[in-house]
């Protein structure tokens, strides 16, 4: 699937509290990705604090509409959370419930979990993962996983996130034809010499 020039990244939080830190630390993370990524414009940032009330409205009101229009916009996607309950949050998993199969196809997303203890650092690969996969979304990294200690300053986690990640996620945007896929190209083999290879002996023919 090939999306326009240049790379779209959005931030989606489940965090039910207005203002959170995961809001904080979410956009953050989606603001290096965009500078890495090269990113025409500052992610948007869906924060379902705000639509929380209209979740399960019926009729769904327009802003949950074009909320969910924007996550699935995505050619880059933060999805951030705090563990509630050893897992991610009820929030979350109602707005992701609303896409239908598919609905998040050509996403490549990025889970981001904030968690009071080291315990708790698997919630985003054991509960998340599947659940994003499920929509059709592409999940080519680890979870990017912090203790409230590093939110006050986030650099270094995300430093050290990057280092890993920045090789899947741009393989990933490049096998979806989105945006921000280049990097340093691998040099090729050197070719052998015509020495070396008038020096191979021909294979026996068997008659």
């Amino acid at each position: 699937m090939t999306r326009p020039h240049p790379a779209v990244v959005v931030a989606l939080v489940g965090n039910p509290r207005p203002g959170s830190r995961t809001l904080g630390a979410a956009t953050a993370l989606a603001r290096t990705l965009a500078g890495h990524l090269g990113a025409g414009a500052d992610p948007a940032v869906v924060d379902l604090a705000a639509h929380a009330p209209g979740l399960h409205a019926q009729p769904r009101p327009a802003d949950v509409d074009a909320a969910l229009a924007t996550v699935a916009g995505a050619d880059v996607l933060v999805v951030a959370t705090p563990v509630y309950k050893a897992s991610f949050t009820g929030l979350l998993k109602s707005f992701l419930d609303l896409y239908g199969p598919d609905a998040l196809a050509g996403v490549v997303a990025v889970p981001l979990v904030v968690s009071a203890t080291p315990a708790h650092t698997l919630v985003g690969e054991v509960h998340l993962r599947p659940v994003l996969v499920e929509l059709g979304a592409t999940v080519p990294t680890r979870t990017l996983s912090v203790l409230d200690a590093d939110l006050a300053d986030l650099g270094p986690a995300v430093a050290r996130w990057w280092e890993r990640a920045e090789r899947p996620l741009r393989r990933a945007l490049g096998a979806l034809g989105a945006p921000g896929a280049s990097e340093a190209p691998t040099p090729a083999p050197p070719a052998a010499s015509q020495a070396t290879r008038q020096a191979t002996p021909a294979p026996a023919v068997v008659r």
